[in-house]
C-alpha cells in the first residue's frame, strides 16, 4: 500500500468523514430546493399565460398584415380604374 494514502487517513481521521457528510447534506439540500422550484414553476400558470398572449399577438399581427394587403390591393384596383377612366376620356 502506498504511504501517502495511509498518512492522509491518519491526518484526516474523523474530520474527512465529517466534511464529506457535511457537503453531501449541503448538496442534497440544494438538489431538493432546485427540484422543488422546478416543480413549482412547472405548475405555475405563467407559462400558459405567456403562450396565450403570444397567440393573441400573432393573431393581431396576422389580421393587421392582411388588412394592409387588402388596402394595397384596393388602392391598386382604384388606380387601375382611374387610369382606365382617364384613357377613355382622352379618346
Amino acid at each position: 500500500m502506498n504511504n501517502q494514502y495511509v498518512r492522509r487517513e491518519v491526518f484526516c481521521g474523523n474530520t474527512c468523514h465529517e466534511l464529506k457528510r457535511f457537503w453531501e447534506r449541503e448538496i442534497g439540500k440544494q438538489t431538493y430546493y432546485r427540484e422543488s422550484e422546478e416543480y413549482r414553476l412547472g405548475r405555475s400558470a405563467l407559462g400558459k399565460l405567456r403562450e396565450e398572449w403570444r397567440q393573441r399577438l400573432e393573431t393581431k399581427l396576422r389580421l393587421r398584415n392582411n388588412t394592409d394587403e387588402t388596402e394595397k390591393r384596393a388602392n391598386v384596383g382604384r388606380e387601375l380604374l382611374a387610369s382606365l377612366t382617364q384613357d377613355d376620356t382622352k379618346h
